[in-house]
């Protein structure tokens, strides 16, 4: 019994290890660090290991969904303040109080073409709390109702 559950809880650490080096959004690697974190809790309480595990998977996959998304929320509001109103040429930088990554945020001039869409590129660097650094070139177009879709 102890040897399945070690086993168990190995499988679940190695895959969390492998799903924090996968380039993910927030949002997926709270989800996928929730729904792993609980279906060990799940197995290691409940009586029947197998229930247990699944409905922790899904208690936190729900909650870890929920934190990454809060936690990108910021992000894409310093981003959307950046594209709609810092200048040409010039870096927007934030921290976000979460991950503690640096961003820098340097939009290009807006294009208008003939049927009105608007898009503008943007340079977005990042640096992680844990020194590694991370450039991203990315377009965003402006959507009818005046907000910004960023698309890379």
């Amino acid at each position: 019994m102890k040897n399945a559950l070690l086993k168990t809880t190995t499988s679940l650490l190695l895959m969390l290890t492998l799903l924090a080096g996968c380039q993910t959004t927030q949002t997926q690697n709270a989800a996928g660090i929730g729904t792993l974190a609980g279906a060990t809790l799940g197995a290691l309480t409940f009586k029947n290991k197998i229930s247990g595990a699944a409905i922790g998977a899904g208690v936190g996959l729900l909650a870890g969904y929920i934190v990454g998304n809060e936690m990108e929320k910021a992000d894409q509001a310093h981003l959307a303040n950046t594209l709609e109103s810092t200048p040409s040429g010039y870096a927007n930088e934030w921290v976000n109080p979460d991950t503690r990554t640096q961003y820098e945020a340097i939009p290009e001039p807006p294009r208008e073409y003939n049927d009105g869409r608007v898009e503008r590129d943007v340079t977005i660097h990042a640096r992680m709390a844990d020194g590694s650094r991370q450039t991203v070139y990315a377009k965003a177009y402006r959507q009818p109702d005046g907000s910004w879709q960023l698309v890379q």
